[in-house]
This record gives structure tokens, C-alpha cells and sequence, in this order.
């Protein structure tokens, strides 16, 4: 099998440890190699010139502290219905803001990049003709997407399973249906998983994270790693009071990555969250420790 990272998914950093040379100090200080960039820290549609500055400082800064980005990802700023929209135009807009990041992503020398496959409104997905065109129009969008990022020197594309049908790709039979779709284009896609993303829609075995990293794990390059409960996808760190309450255990993720048989490397990402309220914004730093703390057991690289 492939090689098995821990890393981070920048959007711990983003807000709090913006500047490059803080975040991937950061990241050398708790021993991490490898990040899932995060463009909340550069706006693709920022102007090329502001963000390649920002790209070289990345750079800079990820090879004095010995930091990789091993690919990149949507974020919170921008969880939008993205090719998923109603309105064509704004689709078309989408479409632009993926080839802005897939640029990005490849000047930064990452692997892939994307974000949720195709988020719907409510009337959309509740229509089944609209649904289904809506998808369809987003499978052309990331062909498209694909032609681009291969021409920019992007190795592939990405997207995330969700919990719910609205957000797309929530179950087993959709996103096989997704990734055969994408299955010629001029990049691959990968399939993004999390551990606390679960359909808990007729409790199958969609419901069960260690289900999904065992049928998808030889199609993804990274699966966020978060603590939480059936109750919903909290983002918690791996304390130990959250371990007791949640029900992500490491070792069972890694045997569940080997029953996979994937032999692609995978970067689990911590995608972690600490409220901007008083003490959880002062214990941010000391919350992402434990957690690295807890998954040396089981990840050594």
C-alpha cells in the first residue's frame, strides 16, 4: 500500500495563524510535514500579482520549516453552491473561480484541488429532473475544469462526500456514479473523504466513516480527520474528553485504509475547530497538540 501522512487542513490556521511564516512554523513545532492548503489564506480572485506574492511567501516559509502542500481545498469563506448553482451565469463564474485555484494550487506545487462537487437549493434537489441536469451541467463544468488543470500542470481534481443528498455525492451510488463520469478526463478525480461526514438518512452503511474509507480510500489523496458523535460533523479535537464522547478511533481508521487495498499515499488532514469565544480561542494552539499527540500513535510520518 501507499505511504500514510498526518498533516493539517489550513483551515485550522485560517483566521488566527494567517501569515505563512507563522502557520508553517507551527507546523515544524508540532513535528507536521504536510498541509491541505487552504484558499481562505489566498483568494483566488484576488489579483495574480497579490496572490503569487503570497504564493512565494508560502513557498519560502514551507521550505525553511521543512512544510510540503501536498494539495488544496476550498473553504469556509466561500461553502457555496459552486456548480451546484441554479443560475447558469453564476455556474459559469464558478467555473472561472475553480481554474483561479487550480492555478493556485499548482504554482504551490500541490496535487489536486476542489471543494464540495455540486451543492444544490433546496427546490433543486428536491426536483429530480432539476437535479439531475444540475449534476449533469456540473460534470461538464469540471470536464472543462480538468482541461484547464491539466494545462497549468495540476495532477488531478478533487471533491468531498457530503451528509446530506442537497450538498451532492452523500451516497455510495452517487459518487460511483460520479467518479466513472469523471473516469476520462484530462485529470483524474479524487474523491475527498471525512471522518465525521455520515448519510444518516436510513442508517446504512453510509452512515459508517470506516464503510466510506474502505470502499473510497484507493480513490482520495486526503481524508479530513476530525473527532465527532452520529449527532452531527462537529470538528472536534482529539482530547481526550472528546475521544471518550466520539466515535473515531485511529487505529480502526488505519486497518480500514489497509482493507482498502489502496496503494496511493493518503494525507489524513486534520480539519479542526475551536469557537472565536473566550477560553476556546486562547486553547486553539494546545487543542491541535493533543491532537497530533493522539494520532502519533497510530501515523508516524
Amino acid at each position: 500500500m501507499g505511504k500514510i501522512f498526518l498533516g493539517f487542513n489550513c483551515n485550522c490556521f485560517t483566521n488566527r495563524f494567517d501569515e505563512p511564516e507563522v502557520w508553517t512554523k507551527i507546523c515544524k513545532e508540532l513535528g507536521i510535514k504536510h498541509v491541505m492548503f487552504n484558499i481562505d489564506l489566498i483568494d483566488p480572485y484576488w489579483s495574480w500579482e497579490t496572490q503569487k506574492k503570497l504564493c512565494d511567501a508560502t513557498l519560502e516559509s514551507c521550505g525553511k520549516n521543512g512544510v510540503s502542500i501536498f494539495a488544496g481545498f476550498g473553504g469556509h469563506h466561500g461553502h457555496q453552491h459552486y456548480l451546484g448553482h441554479f443560475d447558469d451565469d453564476v455556474r459559469r463564474e464558478a467555473i472561472e473561480f475553480f481554474k483561479r485555484a487550480a492555478r493556485q494550487i499548482a504554482y504551490l506545487g500541490g496535487k489536486s484541488f476542489g471543494t464540495c462537487f455540486s451543492i444544490m437549493t433546496d427546490k433543486c434537489n428536491s426536483d429530480p429532473k432539476l437535479r439531475e441536469a444540475i449534476i449533469e451541467k456540473a460534470l461538464g463544468g469540471y470536464e472543462e475544469i480538468a482541461e484547464y488543470a491539466a494545462n497549468v500542470g495540476l495532477p488531478s481534481l478533487a471533491y468531498e462526500m457530503t451528509s446530506v443528498d442537497r450538498e451532492s455525492c452523500a451516497t455510495f451510488s452517487e459518487n460511483d456514479y460520479i467518479l466513472e463520469r469523471c473516469s476520462k478526463f484530462a485529470v483524474p478525480m479524487k474523491i475527498c473523504l471525512d471522518m465525521g461526514h455520515r448519510n444518516m438518512n436510513g442508517l446504512s452503511e453510509e452512515a459508517d466513516h470506516l464503510a466510506w474509507i474502505r470502499r473510497y480510500a484507493g480513490r482520495c489523496d486526503v481524508i479530513d480527520c476530525q473527532q465527532s458523535d452520529l449527532s452531527a460533523s462537529h470538528h472536534w479535537p482529539f482530547t481526550p474528553e472528546n475521544n471518550k464522547k466520539g466515535i473515531v478511533r485511529g487505529d480502526e481508521v488505519i486497518s480500514a485504509i489497509k482493507d482498502s487495498g489502496a496503494q496511493n499515499d493518503i494525507l489524513l488532514a486534520f480539519e479542526l475547530r475551536s469557537p472565536a469565544y473566550y477560553p476556546h480561542d486562547d486553547m486553539h494552539l494546545d487543542m491541535l497538540k493533543q491532537s497530533v499527540d493522539y494520532w502519533r500513535n497510530f501515523v508516524s510520518e
